[in-house]
């Protein structure tokens, strides 16, 4: 009979840590919504904001040719920016030449600044990296990257802004 009583109580105390584990974790997916106010606007509003190009690669997810963007070559300090919503994305600290003629870089400042999906356009599965909060596209990350993290953020210029004057804000997360 004790045995039975013990497992009936280890099985409560099993499901209300289960329980418990389940609310801090979303209350914690709460916090995070909370932390990064989401920008909504129509392709009109967006239109109205960017330039062509811009709204072109951020908006309709295109891609610029390889070695013809703005930051492809540029390998100055500072923290790059979204060009739609002035988001803190990268670091020049983490900025390598990849030699594929997009802005590289292996991470990103903060990994709830970038939201991914997959992305089958070119009839293989890539892993599209957007801005947290405004959507835009920004590119595609691959595991092909230099350490200390083996990824690739390859990134189309027109999507980042570099912010020479936020050199001594630069911390990565």
């Amino acid at each position: 009979m004790r045995f039975l009583v013990l497992i009936i109580m280890s099985m409560l105390l099993y499901s209300c840590s289960s329980t418990s584990k389940q609310i801090a974790t979303e209350m914690k997916r709460e916090d995070n919504k909370k932390q990064t106010k989401n920008i909504e606007k129509s392709k009109e509003e967006w239109k109205s904001v960017l330039t062509d190009h811009q709204f072109y690669i951020m908006i309709e997810k295109g891609t610029e040719r390889p070695f013809t963007g703005e930051y492809w070559n540029v390998f100055e300090d500072g923290v790059y920016r979204c060009a739609a919503c002035g988001n803190e994305l990268f670091s020049s600290d983490t900025k390598f030449d990849a030699h594929c003629g997009w802005p590289s870089f292996y991470e990103s400042l903060d990994s709830t600044k970038i939201k991914t999906a997959v992305d089958y356009k070119l009839g293989y599965k890539r892993t599209e990296i957007m801005c947290a909060k405004c959507g835009a596209h920004l590119g595609h990350v691959f595991s092909d990257g230099p350490n200390p993290t083996g990824l690739r953020y390859c990134v189309n210029s027109a999507s980042i802004k570099l912010d020479s004057t936020s050199t001594d804000s630069i911390e990565l997360k």
